[in-house]
């Protein structure tokens, strides 16, 4: 069960499959940080052309090239990402993501103007350092055979209760809270995609285990579980797809990618430790260092989410009192979708006068 964590206790040296892990691990944050940016351009010129945006329901984003050149980004992204996955535990090729909040938050400083100051640069630099912690310290990745050892750990009590937790808060939030205050709580649609994703993650490193196996001549593809976990992927991949497109296009991407961030990486870390048991042959030490980069990752996220939350919202010195989290969401809502409704009505009238021409 626990198998592989020996060669992990003893301290920070990587195996040729954690490296392999690490790198296609950074490939895919800059692939995905810069198809957040790719996206939300596709979605302002949609929504600017139909006047139905995609936060409201609209779907006139799948006729904008410039969205489908964001997705593809986001593909490529994806699939390094699934390769990670198969290399390396989750625990350590998830907090690595960081990096694409990052390009992400650069990048939207000089396209979308959504500028980024020092606290923002301070943040980058903490995201950058808390990853570099985590991966001194994480553990190696564990021998798995088939992927009927893998289905027995999904099939645990501790991960089944997990999942049930998981499949019982998105009905909730999908059919109550999402129709309610979707527009206005930025909290709503990310929760939905987090917890998705945590659920995707496990499986997609199953199926790429499975896969992995195959290649290297031990065919996985007989075992129904194989297919179970395709199906798992898929399901929750084109959910968080749905609300990711909803996310952005509801609210300011500085605030939507720092968010996921942090709450995907979160559940996506507590499900791996559950299901796959990554720290049970670590050494306290080196579990505590792992915890302290993820805070010092998850600190600098928050920095960026707070920073550009403030550069978005019109200058009135109240805005800058604490605030309780709660009436923060609400504000980001209510002021940067008048903030984001007026920028889209003027690209708009400008687009249109292009197109006069």
């Amino acid at each position: 069960m626990g198998g592989g964590g020996g060669g992990g206790a003893s301290g920070p040296e990587l195996s040729t499959d954690n490296m392999k892990g690490i790198v296609l691990a950074l490939l895919s944050s800059g692939f995905i940080g810069a198809s957040f940016i790719i996206k939300k351009k596709g979605l302002r010129r949609a929504a600017a052309a139909t006047g139905v945006r995609a936060g409201v329901g609209g779907y006139s984003y799948l006729m904008e090239p410039l969205w489908w050149v964001g997705m593809i980004t986001m593909i490529v992204g994806e699939i390094a990402n699934f390769v990670a996955y198969a290399f390396a535990p989750a625990v350590l090729v998830t907090p690595l993501g960081a990096l694409s909040i990052i390009v992400s938050a650069v990048l939207a400083h000089f396209i979308l103007n959504e500028r980024l100051h020092a606290l923002g640069v301070l943040g980058c630099v903490m995201c950058i350092a808390g990853s570099v912690v985590i991966v001194i310290h994480a553990p190696q990745e564990q021998e798995i055979t088939s992927v009927r050892e893998i289905w027995n750990m999904a099939i645990q009590p501790a991960f089944l209760l997990y999942v049930a937790s998981v499949i019982v808060i998105v009905f909730v939030l999908v059919f109550y809270f999402s129709p309610l205050y979707g527009q206005s709580n930025v909290l709503i649609y990310t929760a939905i995609c987090s917890l998705m994703g945590s659920l995707s993650v496990m499986s997609v490193k199953a199926l790429g285990t499975s896969l992995k196996l195959t290649f290297e001549g031990t065919n996985q593809l007989i075992y129904p579980e194989t297919w179970f976990f395709m199906l798992v992927v898929a399901t929750c991949v084109l959910t968080q797809m749905n609300y990711l497109n909803k996310a952005l296009d509801t609210f300011n991407t500085a605030i939507v990618s720092p968010i996921y961030y942090v709450m995907f990486t979160t559940l996506t870390i507590l499900a791996s430790v559950i299901m796959f048991k990554d720290w049970s042959g670590q050494s306290p030490g080196s579990i505590i260092s792992e915890i302290c980069g993820l805070v010092v990752v998850l600190s600098g996220t928050i920095l960026l989410h707070v920073t550009k939350d403030y550069e978005r919202i019109p200058q009135s010195r109240s805005v800058y009192a604490p605030l309780s989290p709660s009436l923060t969401t609400r504000l980001n809502g209510e002021l940067l979708k008048h903030v984001e409704d007026e920028r889209t009505s003027d690209e708009e009238k400008a687009l249109r006068r292009q197109e006069m021409y």
